[in-house]
């Protein structure tokens, strides 16, 4: 990072040093490595209904509990391993998302034996190359509730 770049940041980090850490290192950056893009599909996964800096603060514990995010390791986790998980203090407990994450882990091998990597078959979708939508200000984003008819 250039020290004498100023750093412009989204308002929805504030002032938290673990988002604004998410926010200047890792937000918005193209994953090209399997490593890391099966971990954020792991965090992802108990990210759903929770705020992300929630999961942000319980990431190291994530790491602890998951086999530092080894897809091939998470995959060999049976019954006994999910029991363990579900007295994990450290992480979320949902036996769905951890089932889930173990499930995810399998369909990860999975795709990377087919597709090369498993960076290779999410990128193919954006034909390799990251979309930039080059929104203007933060009140360009208005949430939506979906159409539902009439």
């Amino acid at each position: 990072m250039d020290p004498f770049k100023e750093i412009v940041r989204c308002p929805w980090c504030g002032t938290d040093e673990t988002y604004v850490k998410y926010h200047d290192q890792e937000w918005g950056v193209p994953v090209v490595d399997d490593q890391t893009m099966f971990t954020f599909l792991l965090l992802e996964t108990f990210q759903a209904g929770l705020s992300w800096i929630t999961i942000l603060r319980k990431k190291e514990n994530f790491a602890r509990a998951f086999a530092n995010f080894n897809p091939k390791q998470i995959a060999a986790f049976g019954h006994a391993e999910v029991e363990i998980l579900l007295q994990d203090e450290g992480i979320i407990r949902n036996r769905q998302k951890i089932e889930a994450t173990i499930n995810n882990a399998k369909r990860t091998l999975e795709v990377t034996k087919e597709f090369g990597s498993f960076c290779n078959y999410w990128w193919q979708w954006v034909d390799f190359k990251p979309i930039n939508n080059k929104m203007g200000i933060v009140e360009d984003y208005v949430a939506t509730l979906p159409f539902r008819g009439k």
